[in-house]
């Protein structure tokens, strides 16, 4: 099925944590360390769930402090002895995560179509900078931005603005692209247009506004906004 192209708009933002990168090795190693298949993904949950906890409660952390704090967590919880260190071990596929298959090729004709593109994440600087540089994305994107800037993480609205302010651009200029209801909600809830890759199983939150776009993956994206093969 076709659908038709919609407006370019002035920049596009990526999340980066399984919308642009295939967790599936970090999956396997947190796994293997709670003893129990698909841990992992009750894991994210409960580390995307704390993360908003500081930011309600005016704390911040780094991204992967929190997630060592939860999987410890969820070890006890399971009668695993693991410490802060094999917690951090543990944690260590989510710097080397490669590229889903269809990211690379649907940023370059993003690019060659004269998108104006940029990460942002939840995760430190130092962690994306790593992450978009083994995955090859980086030479794609104009800025990669953390919401350590901030201190505060997404969804919250403050966040979303000061990319688009990062980008000198308004908001509502914005298109932001991801993989997590929520993400896609928060972002549009803040003014800007969005666009929500199905590759997860899930579906977009149905008390949100609705994004402008909905797809199956980068590629189905870049079709949509009108970009050369």
């Amino acid at each position: 099925m076709s659908f038709p192209t919609v407006s370019a708009p002035k920049v596009l933002l990526f999340d980066v944590n399984e919308t642009l990168l295939d967790l599936a090795p970090l999956h396997e190693s947190v796994d293997s360390v709670l003893l129990e298949h698909k841990g992992s993904k009750q894991w994210f949950s409960s580390l995307l769930h704390y993360s908003l906890v500081l930011t309600v409660s005016g704390q911040f952390r780094p991204f992967s402090e929190i997630g060592v704090a939860v999987l410890q967590m969820m070890a006890t919880n399971r009668d695993v002895m693991l410490s802060e260190e094999d917690a951090r071990k543990a944690l260590e596929p989510l710097r080397s995560a490669p590229a889903h298959p269809d990211v690379l090729p649907a940023l370059a004709a993003l690019r060659r179509s004269g998108f104006r593109m940029a990460a942002l994440t939840n995760s430190s600087s130092d962690g994306m900078g790593a992450q978009l540089e083994n995955a090859g994305i980086s030479p794609f994107l104009e800025r990669q931005l953390s919401v350590e800037s901030v201190g505060k993480y997404k969804p919250h609205r403050e966040v979303y603005a000061w990319a688009a302010e990062q980008m000198q651009v308004q908001p509502q200029e914005c298109m932001f692209v991801a993989a997590h209801p929520w993400d896609v909600a928060g972002a549009a809830w803040a003014g800007m247009r969005t666009a929500f890759l199905a590759r997860l199983g899930a579906q977009p939150l149905p008390i949100a506004p609705k994004p402008e776009i909905e797809c199956l993956d980068m590629d189905d994206l870049a079709k949509r906004l009108g970009a050369t093969a």
